[in-house]
């Protein structure tokens, strides 16, 4: 586990090839944003390691979440947040200036955190970024886990929601933002508002995008056994 961000380089290349943009519905919060000539090939060409660039690019269950932080500031001001599979920090962002207390922002791919640093200086709020897969542990010392579209993946969506139980157990609460992908955990979730909101890669104007609360398993709020 570490909280270091891709090398300073990533970081200079971001700053002259990713223009600074307002967020689509969300003018309080300006990016660095991917365009057609931003030439994220050329980072993918000098290091193997280099994965999809999602971070680059703003998505539907982000946009809408980060639109519910903001609109309903009650459900994170002073409250210590988790931003879990950050990217580039929208989400994050939008707690931090909702009033969070603290903010950790955690994602696995190191050029989303660099990404996510300049973002954070940028928007003038402070971030503590984290490289980790938290998935696959016990949640941190935090009262809220804000998921921002993390169920386009059916193992990336189990494990999600296994660590979202394990955070339930613990006290800690969960507020997802998704526009209905296909592993979306529905009979978990309890719908809190809808946003229209364009997602990457939709060419066709607006969509809808919901912001849910997840909830324990029906045999957990009984009091019976939980699912294995």
């Amino acid at each position: 586990m570490t909280t270091r961000a891709a090398r300073p380089d990533v970081q200079a290349f971001i700053r002259a090839n990713l223009p600074v943009s307002a967020v689509p519905s969300i003018p309080e919060v300006r990016l660095h944003l991917a365009g057609p000539r931003s030439g994220l090939r050329r980072l993918a060409e000098r290091d193997d390691d280099f994965g999809a660039p999602y971070w680059a690019h703003c998505w539907g269950g982000g946009l809408a979440l980060a639109r519910h932080v903001l609109d309903h500031p009650d459900c994170v001001a002073g409250r210590r947040v988790l931003d879990l599979g950050a990217g580039a920090g929208l989400v994050g962002i939008a707690a931090a200036k909702a009033g969070a207390a603290k903010v950790i922002a955690a994602d696995v791919d190191p050029y989303a955190l660099a990404a996510l640093e300049l973002n954070a200086a940028l928007n003038g709020v402070a971030l503590t970024p984290l490289l980790d897969d938290l998935t696959r542990g016990p949640p941190p010392a935090v009262d809220l886990v804000l998921v921002g579209d993390l169920f386009y993946d059916r193992d990336v969506a189990e494990r999600v929601v296994a660590f979202l139980d394990r955070g339930l157990a613990a006290g800690v609460e969960a507020l997802i933002g998704d526009p209905w992908r296909a592993y979306l955990p529905t009979a978990r979730l309890r719908a809190l508002a809808d946003y229209s909101i364009r997602d990457f890669g939709e060419a066709d104007g607006a969509t809808s995008a919901t912001v849910f609360a997840f909830e324990p398993a029906p045999a957990a709020v009984m009091g019976g056994p939980s699912p294995p």
